[in-house]
């Protein structure tokens, strides 16, 4: 079994450091907002996660493109790895927008464009993991992930974009306003230095999740291999 490399263990500190120092930068440096209060503090989390979550599932789009390219094992575990921390942070998301809409729009849910393409886009790659786990050729459960992951990658800028693009209830926070949302504030500088510091943090831990599950893949390879020669 590959030892731990020292790099990794310096960022799985460094992240913890960042986590805290974002939580500090939500939860005292930022204004108390005027009208919802301190539950918008879950902003700042909502925003790092959803950042996260979006980047990754790009992320697997690509490393499935440069895996139908290639054929390179490599690049499948870390498509497998984009969408598995991805979907954890973007479910993440979901929860926290759901605590922030219950005051600012005195419901936990709603059909909303936004939260529905983003159940949608969390249902997608729930059901990537199903459409492996039936998989036992290992080529071919690749093949078939990269193309899924590349579809399913469409939905991430959609989901992105929908506020921007249709009337809805979601705020635009950063940008023009929308008509029709609720809940919406007008960022002071010191809310935006928490939203920045908050997307640098997640894109740390981010990042130190992405690496610790690429290299459990690896060892899930190597275990995969070890069956494969044993059943022949």
């Amino acid at each position: 079994m590959q030892s731990k490399p020292i790099a990794l263990t310096i960022l799985d500190i460094v992240s913890i450091i960042a986590l805290g120092v974002s939580t500090y930068f939500a939860l005292v440096f930022a204004p108390t907002e005027a009208v919802m209060g301190n539950v918008q503090r879950v902003f700042y989390f909502h925003i790092g996660t959803a950042w996260v979550g979006l980047v990754g599932f790009v992320l697997a789009a690509v490393t499935g493109i440069i895996y139908l390219v290639t054929k390179d094992m490599k690049w499948d575990r870390i498509e497998v790895a984009a969408v598995e921390v991805s979907t954890m942070f973007f479910f993440i998301t979901i929860l926290l927008g759901s605590i922030w809409a219950r005051p600012a729009w005195n419901t936990w849910w709603t059909w909303d464009p936004r939260l529905t393409t983003a159940a949608v886009t969390e249902l997608i790659y729930i059901a990537y993991f199903m459409l492996r786990a039936g998989m036992e050729d290992p080529e071919k459960r690749a093949r078939f992930g990269a193309v899924y992951a590349l579809l399913g990658g469409l939905s991430a800028p959609i989901t992105f974009m929908v506020i921007r693009l249709f009337r809805t209830i979601h705020p635009v926070v950063v940008g023009n306003q929308s008509a029709a949302a609720q809940g919406g504030f007008d960022m002071s500088s010191n809310m935006l230095t928490a939203m920045f510091v908050a997307i640098g943090a997640f894109t740390l831990i981010f990042i130190d999740l992405m690496w610790h599950r690429v290299r459990m893949g690896d060892l899930e390879e190597k275990v995969e291999q070890l069956k494969l020669k044993v059943s022949m």
